[in-house]
């Protein structure tokens, strides 16, 4: 497979990946999904430059005008910004078409793992994953995250799936595809914009080199997939659980009145969330992906100098 045909990897990024230096994946269905111009511009560029403090560099993803993108400029996280909502939303079955139609995709957890595993980076930051979607058993509305996790060799450093999901059945189908999650200084898995689920990870690591050290030795094992890292919200940013559960059930039950289904679901319930959260819920998702930026790019640190 030349898939060098499509993917244009960031002279700064090819140039780290050359030097075995630090590289740090990023998602770009935040900038124009997950949030408002220009504060998706401002946020993005902000974790860009996290991540370079933090001793990496930064490479966020997505399709721009049918072409595989390994690191953005500038202009390009401006374009994506501005064009918001306009721009497709791109899961792994969505690549092939946008490529062969010239189009811009931003990319979800799925397709940012793809690109970056093609462009041989390793570690990934990222907000929270999809998984298991309440009433899943009558719906089977699973999402692509998840199986991806099960093939694509990328650490994905989350503050656990987003809590509109139901958290228990998303933990059975990482089991069941031999997806290791793993709790950063936690056993508890942290529910998004909560520390706490009362759901238990597999594991607990505590440092960025006890991260990179299990995610090297599964890649020397050759096995096929990811690995899941959980890492909690820092306190002073997590919501009350009982006022973030209430939002969440009062969007979940709106959606289902309202026939929202697929990838519909996710951006009507953080955005019903924010609503009713007075936008409490987006000021506690920016702080979450700014430490999981922190953290990648540490652990990113650690795996180059194994």
């Amino acid at each position: 497979m030349n898939v060098n045909r499509y993917l244009d990897i960031a002279p700064e990024v090819a140039g780290a990946l050359a030097a075995g230096k630090p590289v740090v994946a990023l998602e770009s269905t935040i900038i124009s999904h997950g949030m408002p111009y220009p504060q998706n511009v401002e946020t993005a560029l902000k974790v860009e430059a996290i991540v370079r403090e933090s001793g990496a560099v930064p490479a966020t993803i997505a399709v721009i005008k049918g072409r595989l993108k390994a690191g953005l400029s500038a202009e390009e996280i401006e374009y994506l910004g501005k064009e918001g909502t306009k721009v497709n939303k791109a899961s792994r079955r969505d690549l092939a078409v946008l490529i062969a139609k010239g189009a811009d995709g931003a990319t979800t957890v799925t397709t940012t793992m793809i690109i970056a595993a093609m462009a041989g980076i390793r570690v990934f930051a990222t907000g929270g994953v999809g998984g298991v979607h309440r009433g899943a058993e009558t719906t089977m509305d699973v999402s692509a995250d998840l199986e991806e996790l099960a093939h694509t060799p990328v650490m994905v450093i989350c503050a656990g799936a987003k809590s509109i999901l139901d958290l228990g059945l998303t933990l059975e189908y990482l089991e069941t595809h031999g997806v290791p999650v793993i709790g950063y200084g936690t056993k508890e898995l942290p529910a998004f914009y909560t520390r706490k689920s009362g759901f238990q990870v597999d594991y607990r690591l505590d440092t960025p080199e006890e991260l990179a050290k299990a995610f090297s030795v599964q890649l020397e094992l050759g096995f096929p997939g990811g690995m899941l890292v959980t890492n909690p919200i820092p306190e002073e940013y997590s919501m009350d659980p009982d006022v973030i559960n209430k939002a969440i059930d009062e969007a979940v039950a709106e959606a289902k009145a309202k026939g929202i289904h697929g990838k519909e679901t996710t951006p009507f319930l953080l955005a019903k969330i924010k609503d009713i959260t007075g936008g409490d819920s987006l000021d506690s998702n920016i702080q979450l992906v700014f430490n999981n930026a922190r953290l990648a790019a540490k652990t990113a640190a650690a795996l180059c100098a194994l």
